[in-house]
C-alpha cells in the first residue's frame, strides 16, 4: 500500500502509536491522520513524526479527495524523477511543520508565517489565495489561509502558531508566482502577535 488513512483516536491503539509502527516498517508509506479539533495539537505532533497531513473532523468528501490528490501528485513526481532534485534550502532559525508551514520568530511576541517550499511540489499552479484578516485570531494547527490550484483543488493551510494577525502580505494577490519561487522571503503570508510561543514550538521542527 502507498497510502494509509487512519483515525488519531482508536480503541486499543492510538493513531500516533500506529504512525510510529508504520514508519518503522514502511518509511516510504504516506499517512493521513483523521482528527477532531480537541486533538489538534496531537495532530500537529503527528506531522513532526512523519504523517503526510491530517484532516480535522467534520470534513467533506471533496476535502479528503483534495488531500489524497496531493499525496498521489507527490508520489508521481518522485517516480518521474530518476535523479532526486535538491530541495530549496530551509533558512536557519525557522520553526516549521514538515511539508506545510513555517514560523520565523522575530521577538518573544512577534512572528512571521509562510508556506514550506516542498508543499508546492504536491499541488498544481496557483490561481487564488485567501489570507486571514488583520486582527483575526488563528490557532496552531487550524486553517489560516486557503490555496486553489489550476485543477480546481483547494488546500487549507495550517497555522504553525497561535496569535493575532497583525499584518498580511497583500502583494501576493497580484503575483501568486512569488509563493513557490521565494517561499521564505517575499512569499511570506502574514505576521502574528504570538500568544503561546513556548507551547507552539513543541510541535515544530527547527531548521539548522
Amino acid at each position: 500500500y502507498d497510502l494509509v488513512i487512519t483515525d488519531l483516536m482508536m480503541p486499543g491503539i492510538s493513531g500516533l502509536d500506529l504512525l510510529r509502527e508504520l514508519k518503522a516498517r514502511r518509511p516510504e508509506v504516506d499517512i493521513i491522520m483523521i482528527t477532531g479539533y480537541p486533538t489538534i495539537r496531537t495532530a500537529v505532533e503527528s506531522i513532526k513524526l512523519g504523517a503526510f497531513d491530517y484532516l480535522p473532523k467534520p470534513f467533506t468528501p471533496a476535502q479528503l479527495r483534495n488531500l489524497v490528490h496531493r499525496v498521489l501528485k507527490k508520489r508521481q513526481q518522485v517516480q518521474d524523477q530518476p535523479v532526486k532534485q535538491k530541495p530549496k534550502d530551509i533558512p536557519p532559525g525557522l520553526f516549521y511543520m514538515i511539508g506545510h508551514t513555517w514560523l520565523k520568530v522575530e521577538s518573544e511576541t512577534k512572528g512571521r508565517v509562510g508556506i514550506m517550499a516542498d508543499f508546492f511540489q504536491s499541488i498544481g499552479r496557483l490561481v487564488s489565495l485567501d489570507l486571514p484578516e488583520v486582527g483575526q485570531i488563528v490557532q496552531q494547527g487550524e486553517p489560516c489561509a486557503m490555496l486553489v490550484d489550476d485543477m480546481n483543488f483547494s488546500y487549507r493551510i495550517w497555522s504553525p502558531a497561535s496569535g493575532r494577525v497583525t499584518g498580511v502580505n497583500m502583494s501576493l494577490k497580484e503575483n501568486l508566482d512569488v509563493l513557490p519561487k521565494d517561499p521564505y522571503e517575499e512569499g511570506w503570508l502574514f505576521t502574528l502577535e504570538l500568544s503561546s510561543l513556548e507551547e507552539d514550538l513543541e510541535g515544530l521542527v527547527q531548521s539548522k
